[in-house]
């Protein structure tokens, strides 16, 4: 089944019980309940089994799949605990908020299922950090801890004048705001160009960890794929400023020069999907 039928899919059946809840006779929709359950429990324990014959790596294997976690999460079948699968997705954009916000703190969920987290880092209150890092940690947030109903960042920009980040329920890896899947084929100490809802975006392979970035030198206004990458460090090759790619796009020369626009770019599944905030997926 692809990703989008089962949302859709899963939609549909909160759908048909609302429906029930309200339309049918008490007795009725509780037998609807009842009978819901009775199925959701059978198939816990049908998975419950299935786990119980698989080794950790087969396990690990699993949670490749954007369904098959949703289903484990769902019968609280998942082998990490919240706060471990909060950590990961953290640790997995923390190289955009190198530069943007400096770094980010895990305190903890609390029984309202609010993820408390909290911003440091010289950029700290920087205006320009929000969109990125709205788009990195509610997403990452979104897509590992289906409990939480909100995401409370200490530090987030004063510009806001909110620091509650509302997050939807997880309904599953989804097409979500400004968010694009992208096929990336960069190799291993490459850059790759990618046009996507219409902007020009500069991919950098890092030795496996790879950063996306608007292609554009601020310095000089020139695309960057054919600049030169030597470990983490870009050159443009019309002004030959230099960039630190890894953290964020941080300029290195000249000095006080503007860094480059780091997008976010996140593992989605099996695939990738970067965020473009104000545009929308096709």
């Amino acid at each position: 089944m692809e990703r989008r039928d089962a949302q859709a899919l899963s939609e549909r059946i909160d759908v048909l019980l609302d429906e029930v809840q309200r339309r049918a006779e008490p007795e009725v929709s509780e037998k609807v309940e009842e009978l819901v359950r009775a199925v959701l429990s059978l198939h816990g324990a049908g998975l419950e089994q299935l786990l119980a014959r698989l080794d950790e790596n087969q396990v690990r294997d699993l949670l490749t799949d954007d369904l098959v976690t949703g289903m484990l999460l769902l019968h609280d079948l998942h082998p990490d605990d919240v706060a471990t699968r909060i950590q990961g997705a953290l640790d997995s954009v923390r190289p955009y908020l190198g530069s943007h916000a400096g770094g980010i703190d895990y305190l903890g969920i609390d029984d309202d299922g609010i993820v408390h987290l909290r911003l440091q880092g010289s950029c700290e209150g920087c205006p320009g950090s929000t969109a990125t890092v709205r788009l990195t940690v509610e997403n990452a947030v979104l897509d590992a801890a289906p409990e939480a109903v909100a995401v409370d960042v200490e530090g987030m920009v004063a510009a806001e004048k909110q620091t509650l980040l509302t997050i939807e329920p997880y309904r599953g890896s989804q097409d979500s705001e400004g968010w694009h899947r992208v096929e990336l084929v960069t190799a291993s100490g490459q850059l790759q160009k990618l046009v996507v809802a219409d902007l020009e975006l500069l991919i950098a392979n890092l030795d496996g960890t790879f950063v996306a970035y608007r292609n554009n030198c601020p310095v000089c206004s020139s695309p960057l794929q054919h600049g030169t990458l030597t470990g983490d460090e870009l050159s443009c090759p019309r002004c030959t400023a230099r960039y630190d790619v890894r953290l964020a796009g941080r300029a290195l020369a000249p000095g006080g020069a503007p860094g480059l626009e780091a997008l976010p770019l996140l593992r989605d599944g099996t695939g990738w999907k970067v965020a473009i905030p104000g545009r929308q997926p096709a």
